[in-house]
């Protein structure tokens, strides 16, 4: 068990959240997500947690294992084409995980979405929060147009607006 890593996370928690996403960057990576899906069938969820607590934070728990937890919880998987996507920010660690369904992952793969991470932690690094998330968003919302484009009116699924947990 990482005591740094604790103690980062017991100090830090949603008031993270706020101080590096304020409302109007929430608004704009609501914005970010609307605009991406006129453009692609697929559908897009960004979750930010300010900081681990309870028992993910004393299992030590990965911001990947951590992202796949909440892609279940948040149903992201129940997409009639199985194409929904989560990115997910742990912002005590400053780690940023994209966990895609089956349907698009099967065509895209672990690499495009890792670049996608890096390029969003280098923003990060930069104190740049909203063009990072916005610019990631973009990046997933590029390879769901190339792979499921835009077909007629279709649903949106799942809510556009930014997730805290």
């Amino acid at each position: 068990m990482d005591i740094r890593r604790i103690g980062k996370h017991l100090l830090g928690h949603r008031w993270r959240v706020r101080k590096h996403l304020p409302p109007e960057a929430m608004a704009a990576i609501e914005r970010a997500i609307r605009a991406g899906e006129t453009t692609h069938s697929g559908q897009v969820v960004f979750a930010v947690e300010g900081a681990l607590d309870g028992i993910p934070l004393f299992r030590n728990q990965p911001a990947r294992e951590r992202a796949l937890d909440v892609f279940a919880h948040l149903k992201i998987w129940d997409t009639a084409h199985n194409n929904g996507i989560l990115i997910y920010l742990l912002l005590a660690d400053r780690d940023v995980e994209i966990v895609a369904d089956r349907g698009i992952h099967a065509r895209v793969g672990e690499a495009v979405w890792k670049t996608i991470c890096v390029a969003m932690e280098a923003e990060f690094k930069r104190g740049r929060f909203e063009a990072g998330v916005v610019e990631g968003i973009a990046a997933v919302s590029r390879q769901l147009a190339k792979h499921f484009p835009k077909q007629g009116a279709g649903p949106n699924e799942l809510p556009d607006a930014p997730v805290v947990i």
